[in-house]
């Protein structure tokens, strides 16, 4: 062999290293395990990995165990690199990658209601502080995306509400809080979900806004919680053909969306994160290596894969074999690749909390103020509430579900029976199907016909009208007692309301944690009062007894 042999190899192997740094550094891995196994241990410590996204159904037992599964990605990074980017999604409400153990937080729909920007800071700073015990590094936090009747199903309470002004605010201070306790605040979904109908699980969506009405409406948030130094970004699985030139394209892998808008009109210079690349909506090209190769020539810096190790494996090495062929522009790899260094040095700064923090009292007396100053009493035509110990109360209430794949509602049974039976009301206690069939209904309603009062808890009629359509049977049902009380709680978004007949008393509680739950039951019997303001419009009717908005 020639010294122009051994200085070509050495070439060669030199570029094929750079080629798997530059790609490598671009991966949030998964894995299945309560403990890591061999293989993402590896990963990590080959440097073909940035980090993990943790996942309850995959990951998650107990705080305890997050932290020492956490403690054990740290340890196998390579010993000069900076800490790893660990992802939690506990935001809050319907999606708290945590259940048991960590403080059961109201979600963004409640804050909303309480309309108080000091709560919000508050929220983000203790969420932040629970994920720093438990060893993460970033939470995929705070939503954006403002809210729209259409969003209302797959966004669930997950949004401020519908003002692009208080969501801002709103935003803004959840993103202070999440960082002044060291871990990074992720604002999602960009460059806003809320427009769009679909569920970006499921499909494509494609928000059919103007430029202009993506700037005035969409926009805000994402300025706001950049402008408070929100350390990444998280574009969504979402289609603005405004943006693109016409073309159904997702945000994941447009330049115009994540170059032209996030960089140079928004001035966003911190790390964008993909969501996960398992979604329906993030389908482009020939499969999971062609997305992974068009979001990194369109700028996107962390790819969140949800896959088999197999799966991630190949997607590794597409993306380094495209660094390694020249067809991926080496400037902007390497200006990524410092994008995505500074972010981790930065992490390294974070002073872990004590596991002892986690689910502590301080944080569970904030959850319960927010619960408390967001509950909201719509309208209560014929004097319904409080409840006294006088009256028989039938209790209605479904199974909360899982709606679409971000949430975790499912987890939670809503014990609302219970805690106002503490309260000396006497309760008999009905389960309802997500959406009753006629047949159901008329069960119900027979096995409640003797109650003077009935509490019907509804969990998204808008979807499930079978509900909504109970609420509407009780409340014109004839053969009851003469001076029987209907009283509706929307569990989730108050669009329910809508649906509702006018002269029934009508309650929004933004979610079913416990804490919320428990606010819910205290108003109900007149121990506090009703202190929410509505965060969304309601269409005329849906309202007070005067027919007017009730809003922050």
């Amino acid at each position: 062999m020639t010294t122009e042999d051994v200085r070509g190899n050495r070439t060669a192997e030199a570029g094929a290293a750079d080629a798997g740094t530059l790609a490598g550094v671009r991966f949030l891995r998964s894995f299945d395990g309560l403990v890591a196994g061999p293989e993402i241990l590896e990963a990590i410590a080959a440097g073909r990995a940035s980090g993990v996204t943790l996942f309850r159904a995959r990951n998650v037992a107990t705080p305890e165990q997050v932290r020492e599964l956490c403690a054990s990605l740290q340890a196998a990074r390579p010993p000069a690199d900076p800490p790893l980017v660990i992802g939690c999604d506990q935001e809050g409400g319907q999606l708290q990658l945590v259940g048991d153990g960590a403080t059961a937080w109201p979600g963004n729909l409640a804050l909303g209601a309480a309309g108080s920007e000091a709560l919000a800071r508050q929220c983000g700073r203790a969420i932040g502080r629970e994920v720093a015990a438990m060893g993460g590094t970033l939470v995929y936090a705070p939503v954006c995306d403002v809210l729209h009747r259409e969003s209302a199903t797959p966004l669930g309470t997950r949004p401020f509400g519908d003002d692009p002004g208080k969501v801002a605010r709103l935003a803004a201070a959840m993103t202070e809080g999440i960082q002044e306790a060291g871990v990074a605040a992720t604002l999602k979904h960009f460059p806003g979900h809320g427009a769009a109908a679909a569920d970006s699980h499921r499909a494509l969506p494609v928000i059919s806004h103007s430029v202009e009405e993506l700037r005035t409406q969409e926009l805000p948030p994402f300025r706001a919680g950049i402008a408070a130094g929100a350390l990444a970004v998280l574009p969504g699985h979402l289609a603005v053909p405004a943006l693109t030139g016409g073309t159904v394209l997702p945000a994941t892998v447009s330049p115009e969306i994540l170059g032209n808008l996030l960089r140079d009109e928004l001035g966003f210079e911190g790390v964008t994160i993909s969501d996960a690349l398992d979604m329906a909506g993030a389908g482009y090209g020939d499969g999971l290596g062609g997305t992974v190769g068009a979001a990194t020539r369109a700028g996107m810096d962390l790819l969140l894969l949800n896959h088999a190790q197999a799966t991630e494996e190949a997607a590794f090495d597409t993306l380094r074999a495209l660094v390694a062929d020249g067809k991926l522009d080496k400037q902007q790899l390497v200006g990524s690749r410092e994008r995505i260094m500074r972010l981790r040095r930065h992490l390294a700064e974070t002073e872990q909390q004590p596991i002892g923090i986690v689910g502590c009292a301080e944080h569970r007396d904030l959850a319960k103020a927010i619960a408390e100053a967001s509950v909201t009493l719509i309208r209560d035509p014929h004097g319904s509430l409080p409840l006294t110990p006088t009256r028989r109360v039938a209790l209605i209430a479904p199974k909360p579900v899982d709606l679409t794949p971000a949430e975790t509602s499912s987890y939670l049974e809503i014990g609302l029976a219970d805690m106002l039976r503490d309260a000396g009301i006497a309760v008999d206690e009905f389960t309802l199907p997500i959406d009753p069939t006629p047949s159901e209904a008329a069960e119900i309603a027979t096995a409640v016909a003797r109650h003077s009062v009935v509490i019907v808890c509804t969990f998204d009629a808008v979807s499930f009208p079978g509900q909504a359509q109970l609420v509407e049977r009780l409340a014109s049902d004839s053969t009851g007692p003469i001076d029987r009380r209907v009283v509706a709680v929307a569990l989730r978004t108050p669009y329910d309301i809508e649906l509702y007949p006018a002269d029934v008393c009508a309650v929004a509680t933004y979610g079913v944690q416990a804490p919320q739950i428990g606010a819910l039951a205290d108003a109900l019997v007149g121990r506090i009062a009703f202190a929410g303001r509505l965060p969304v419009r309601l269409r005329a009717g849906a309202t007070n007894d005067a027919g007017r908005e009730i809003r922050s």
